[in-house]
């Protein structure tokens, strides 16, 4: 997702590399980067031609000090792509931000609110439907999802299954007309004090004034305060289209995007606010029902430029992890107590987190630090599974039986369906990682004994493992297993690491596929690099 845009963005930053000032050749050269990546993301033309012009009016006015004074008292060394790179979050964060407004407006205390779901056919309306309801359930809401949508066959059925599935009552007349069964919804959610209602309305392959006739019905009948428009965001240019009509027609509130984990260019998330003045409240990202955020524009504007989403990945970690039970793994780690069962543990809430791909997209730094054409396969979480599931309860406590007994390695690798080198590849891997741990818990000398010291001993201990490119992480953080060699790699508390990742900066043979540059690209990159050293040289003349 965005990989167009953060190719760009990344590109203009090398553009200034070295440089100390901002100047109007140099400010044009990297905006040229971000405009054409702009265009191939799907961002509207007017929108493209807008954000430029406010980018290029505030660099032209900025002075860049090459030393600023942080908040810390220590003086930090800024660089002009830098400078470029926060006036571009600036104006992103603009462009798409909502303002400090709830998602959704509250009615007044005793009555229903109401959220109107509208969108084309296909959009992933009634999916989103059950989505948002379970998020307001989870916010302590007690929502009340509406099976308005009378015109596609067997939409009822799916949101009924859906409500089950999330414990949420769906309400439906049988043979009743759209605009009579969320009057009658609107009645019974007073009734059964539900203080939210979700509308699944009808939608249609393409806008038509029937369609947008019944909706306004629906909308002056029931007041429902929230009108959310659906749009699926691989459609690009269409989005911005649809959102407009449908704004036109029913005054929208607010945007959800679906389907953002798929192939889409994200243009729509950056066009939709400035085109139809209705702000994007929600993302759909995963096709489980769990995979559903409120939209946040600080997060989103990061990620595009390439610098990770913190705030994103913590919530994200948050909804699958127990702190207790973090805390308590990370203390094993620790303590070289860490099995192979408890790491299969934390392969599956990886999987829940989502994508590995996104998942390590939202680590500040990371972006710059895996190469473009680097393959993160999701399956190899998979693999990993299968050959920790192959292995007998003995062997997970003690995985040196597989190096004792070679035969041991022959018959998981014919359970798991893996290679004999991959099931090797592993448990070397995590034996190394255990050994680590192991070290960092028992060599602590005479602080070991002091109350209290035990742990600040063994954070000090990882840290200077991370200064010498080791393992990364921060107390109890694993780091991710044949990632040695990347300063920082560290993985969240109780997390063993990210298999399959290895080979990246001297961490074991690689198991992902990386392409082999070409006689050109070798030149072009080496060319690139000439260049950035004559501008350092030019600036400090």
């Amino acid at each position: 997702m965005f990989d167009a845009l953060t190719k760009g963005f990344k590109a203009a930053r090398n553009r200034l590399a070295g440089l100390t000032e901002l100047t109007e050749p140099n400010v044009e050269a990297a905006l040229r980067e971000v405009r054409l990546s702009l265009l191939e993301a799907d961002v509207e033309l007017g929108v493209v031609k807008s954000f430029l012009a406010r980018v290029k009016e505030k660099a032209l006015g900025e002075v860049v000090r090459t030393r600023i004074k942080a908040q810390s008292g220590q003086t930090v060394k800024v660089s002009a792509g830098e400078v470029f790179v926060k006036i571009c979050h600036d104006e992103l964060v603009a462009f798409m931000s909502a303002g400090d407004g709830p998602p959704i407006v509250m009615a007044p205390k005793g009555e229903p609110t109401g959220v109107m779901m509208v969108g084309l056919q296909g959009s992933g309306k009634t999916t989103t439907c059950a989505k948002l309801a379970r998020l307001l359930k989870k916010q302590n809401h007690r929502p009340l999802l509406v099976a308005a949508d009378m015109q596609r066959p067997a939409a009822v059925e799916q949101l009924k299954i859906l409500g089950e599935q999330i414990g949420v009552p769906v309400f439906n007349v049988a043979g009743a007309e759209p605009l009579e069964i969320c009057r009658q919804a609107l009645a019974h959610a007073r009734e059964a004090k539900h203080d939210i209602v979700v509308y699944d309305t009808a939608g249609r392959l393409a806008i038509d004034e029937p369609l947008m006739a019944e909706l306004r019905a629906i909308k002056d009948d029931v007041d429902p305060g929230n009108v959310l428009l659906v749009v699926d965001a691989m459609i690009g240019q269409d989005a911005v289209k649809t959102s407009k009509a449908f704004h036109d027609r029913l005054g929208l509130t607010g945007v959800v995007l679906t389907k953002l984990d798929g192939d889409a260019r994200g243009g729509a998330a950056l066009s939709v606010k400035d085109v139809t003045g209705a702000p994007v409240r929600y993302v759909g990202v995963g096709e489980t029902l769990d995979k559903f955020e409120e939209f946040r524009a600080d997060g989103m504007a990061s990620r595009v430029l390439g610098m990770g989403d913190v705030v994103g990945l913590m919530k994200d970690f948050q909804e699958v992890v127990d702190e207790k039970d973090a805390a308590e793994k990370a203390m094993k780690m620790l303590e070289g107590q860490f099995t192979l069962d408890d790491f299969l543990e934390q392969i599956r809430m990886i999987q829940k987190m989502g994508s590995m791909k996104d998942i390590i997209a939202k680590m500040p730094g990371m972006g710059d630090m895996l190469p473009a054409d680097v393959n993160i396969d999701d399956r190899e979480l998979v693999r990993v599974e299968a050959i920790i599931q192959s292995l007998t309860k003995f062997e997970r406590r003690d995985p040196y039986a597989l190096i004792r007994e070679p035969t041991r390695v022959t018959r998981v690798a014919k359970g798991s369906g893996q290679p004999e080198k991959q099931v090797d590849e592993l448990i070397q891997k995590f034996l190394m990682m255990k050994q680590m741990m192991d070290g960092l818990g028992a060599n602590l000398g005479m602080m070991g004994r002091v109350p209290g010291m035990k742990n600040l001993a063994m954070a000090k201990q990882l840290r200077k493992q991370m200064a010498q490119g080791g393992m990364g992480g921060m107390p109890g953080m694993g780091g991710f297993p044949g990632m040695g060699g990347m300063p920082g790699m560290g993985g969240f508390p109780g997390m063993g690491g990210f298999p399959g990742m290895g080979g990246m900066a001297g961490g074991g043979e690689s198991m992902t596929k990386m392409r082999t540059l070409s006689a050109a690209e070798k030149n072009a990159r080496k060319a690139a690099r000439k260049r950035e050293k004559d501008a350092r040289k030019k600036s400090r003349r």
